[in-house]
């Protein structure tokens, strides 16, 4: 049986970032009738709607070739001053355009924020969560994955090592495959 190949995108560039961390513990979790690829996100040209009426970057091409042939998303994010990052913003954009080109459009979803702070990232999640469901996205609802305090469950080589911390991850790990499942 082929694998479901999930596309994970993690809204931060930063060198050990706290978030890709999150991100690679989630996908070392999966279950393995997952692909799980990470999807490139900080070298996209910012979004111009002029590019969808002439010479469209290559980028692009290839990017949107990349998110139409995924089977779900995987979205972890930081926030930033209560908000997205303009990083996702623009990949959501990128491939939600051309107009009736929507490359996410129908697919599962999953979403994880992730913060320093104690609210885990509140605002960038319903942030986040309100693009996608515009875009069609179909969103797990439950369990909601606010990872807060991530500084405390992280150890010298960058890994998530504290119980509590993996404990919640797996079962975001879990109920996101179930979720997806019922999609394929």
């Amino acid at each position: 049986m082929a694998k479901t190949v999930i596309g994970v995108v993690v809204g931060s560039a930063r060198t050990g970032s706290f978030t890709k961390i999150v991100a690679d513990t989630i996908v070392e979790l999966m279950p393995d009738s997952f692909d799980m690829r990470h999807i490139q996100i900080a070298d996209l040209p910012l979004y111009n709607q002029d590019y969808d009426d002439g010479a469209t970057p290559e980028r692009y091409d290839s990017y949107r070739k990349e998110i139409a042939s995924m089977n779900g998303f995987l979205f972890v994010t930081p926030e930033h001053n209560r908000s997205i990052p303009a990083l996702l913003k623009n990949a959501l954009d990128i491939a939600s355009r051309p107009s009736g080109e929507n490359k996410w459009s129908g697919k599962p979803g999953g979403l994880v924020s992730v913060s320093p702070g104690g609210i885990g990232g509140f605002g960038a999640n319903h942030i986040t969560r309100q693009s996608l469901s515009f875009l069609n996205v179909y969103m797990m609802q439950q369990p909601e994955a606010y990872v807060g305090n991530v500084t405390a469950m992280i150890n010298e080589e960058g890994k998530i090592v504290e119980e509590r911390g993996r404990q919640f991850l797996k079962k975001v790990a879990d109920e996101f495959a179930a979720w997806v499942h019922r999609f394929r």
